[in-house]
Formats: C-alpha cells, sequence, structure tokens
C-alpha cells in the first residue's frame, strides 16, 4: 500500500532555503542556480519516491499529449525537480514582496475580482504564492487558502515573517466543522475568495471520486465542491504556472453554482472534478514540469473512501 501523500515527511529544509533566498538576494540568479545544482542533484539521488513518482506523471503526460520530442528519461525528471527548486525561490520572493509585477501576466478576468466572494479551485502546480502579487495590486481583494501544513509549519511560519501583513492569508484545515463552514461563508459574503487544493485527497476523513487524468483514474476529493455548494458561490478554476522568463495567471469559471442533486451526488461530484482534472491537463500540456506531487499521486487511497 503507497503511504497517503501527508504521511510524506517534510523534506525542505528551512535553514537551506533561507540559504538559497540569500544568495539571490545578494548575488543574484545566477549565482543561486549554481548553488541549487548541486542541492538537486543530491536529493534526486536521495529519494527514489520522488523520481518514481517524477517519471510517472512525465511518462502519462507524454503518453497522453506528446509534449516532449523523445521519451522523458532521467533528464526530464532532473529538469522536473529543478523546476520545482526555482519554484520554491520564487514563492519566497513572492510571500517577501520582491517578485516583479511586470514578470507575471493574466487574463483579463475582472469580473472575479468585482466584490463578490467565489471559491478558487487550486492544484499544486506553479507558484501559487504569486496570487499574493496579483491581490496586493488589487484593493481590497483578499484571499484565504485553505491548507494542510501540519509536516511544513516551519517553512509557513518563515513565509508569514517574510509579509506578514499579506493580503492572502494561509488557514490550516485537516476537516470541515459547521463552525468552520460558518466562518468562510462569512468571508464569501464579505467579497473574500476561499482558495482549496482540488488534486490531494483528504489527510482524513474524507471521499473522493476516481475520475480521468492523463488517461488514468485519478482519485480527487470532493471537498472543494461540497464548500463551494455549501457557500453558495461562484467556483473558478485557477493556478499560476510558468510562461516564459515569467508566469500567467490561468483563471476560468468551472460553474456558477455547484449543484448536487438528491440521488445523483455522485454523478454531479464526478462531473466536477471531471472538469477539474481536464482543467489541470490543459495547463500542464503548456507547462508540463509544473506539477509539484511527487509521490504516487494515482494510488493516494489509503485515507480516503470511494464516494457512496
Amino acid at each position: 500500500m503507497n503511504p497517503h501523500w501527508a504521511s510524506i515527511g517534510e523534506s525542505t529544509s528551512v535553514l537551506g532555503v533561507r540559504f538559497l533566498h540569500g544568495v539571490y538576494r545578494w548575488l543574484g540568479r545566477v549565482p543561486f542556480r549554481i548553488c541549487l545544482y548541486p542541492v538537486v542533484l543530491y536529493y534526486w539521488l536521495s529519494r527514489p519516491l520522488v523520481r518514481r513518482s517524477s517519471s510517472e506523471y512525465l511518462r502519462r503526460l507524454q503518453v497522453a499529449y506528446r509534449v516532449f520530442p523523445v521519451a522523458p528519461g532521467w533528464s526530464h525528471g532532473l529538469t522536473h525537480l529543478l523546476h520545482f527548486a526555482e519554484t520554491i525561490l520564487d514563492k519566497l520572493l513572492a510571500t517577501s514582496g520582491q517578485y516583479r509585477m511586470d514578470s507575471l501576466s493574466h487574463q483579463d478576468q475582472d469580473a472575479l475580482f468585482a466584490g463578490r466572494g467565489a471559491v478558487l479551485i487550486t492544484a499544486h502546480m506553479g507558484c501559487l504564492e504569486l496570487l499574493r502579487v496579483a491581490a496586493e495590486h488589487r484593493k481590497g481583494l483578499r484571499i484565504t487558502i485553505l491548507v494542510h501544513t501540519a509536516h511544513a509549519e516551519a517553512f509557513n511560519r518563515l513565509l508569514k515573517r517574510l509579509d506578514p501583513s499579506s493580503a492572502v492569508r494561509l488557514m490550516q484545515v485537516t476537516d470541515f466543522s459547521p463552525v468552520t463552514a460558518m466562518m468562510l461563508a462569512d468571508r464569501v459574503a464579505a467579497g473574500e475568495m476561499v482558495a482549496i487544493a482540488g488534486d490531494r485527497v483528504p489527510v482524513a476523513g474524507g471521499r473522493v471520486v476516481h475520475v480521468p487524468f492523463l488517461g488514468v483514474p485519478a482519485p480527487l476529493p470532493i471537498g472543494p465542491y461540497l464548500l463551494a455548494s455549501l457557500l453558495g458561490c461562484p467556483v473558478y478554476c485557477i493556478a499560476c504556472m510558468h510562461h516564459g522568463a515569467g508566469y500567467r495567471i490561468a483563471i476560468d469559471k468551472l460553474a456558477d453554482r455547484i449543484i448536487l442533486p438528491r440521488g445523483s451526488r455522485q454523478l454531479a461530484f464526478a462531473g466536477y472534478a471531471g472538469e477539474f482534472a481536464r482543467w489541470m491537463e490543459r495547463q500542464l500540456r503548456d507547462s508540463p514540469y509544473d506539477w509539484f506531487n511527487f509521490f504516487p499521486f494515482w494510488d493516494q487511497t489509503p485515507h480516503a473512501s470511494e464516494i457512496d
């Protein structure tokens, strides 16, 4: 049985991240990359689960869309991990207000920020923290990101220390109690955005549906759609993906409102999750190295159950 993603220890060294951030701050991106290469090579060689998970994803993406000129091998895997490592730096730059706004492009989605609250379904792709940059340039926009951070609290404290006044707040959630739902409903009613990951199964007690992703059934959580149905607000898919020398914010509406009919809730959940899976595929076709689930993604079921 494969381990649940949350039970895989967080191996990101906060001290190492701070050192590399200092290298970038004082010397620039090229010296940062020179320091980064041996670190990534060591990590790649010492983490067989990371190698296997990256290889599985890259192979399935290639079979589905032929995004590479040749079959992906070890060099593609190293590039994948280097992409992830550089994204960690961009997370820090975004959080500390050092990321250049002119390196971030986005679709013209003014309606999304017109003062009405919404649920934003995200994935572990690209650099979601760049939403902080966008939020700082949208007066009155506030975003709450629901996260499971039990295995990465030190890293999140580092992010908070870099920018304690950010318009984006992290909220640690392992399950949804009525109190949590009421709190989020108040925030959405006040025009706030609530972001929740749609690509990882619940830590405990949640349910999933299996939908095709890169040609193979994958378990996706029903939580985002259940939450959105309770809040009765519009739902968008959103990600910040690499684009040229910077990033682009991709925003697409999933539904004006999530409807879960009695007697066919399973079909409804599968329909919404399936549309989200197809949306993820569209983003990854354009930016194939932006997938950051380094665990057995298609087999992550120990702490979740298939919905009835």
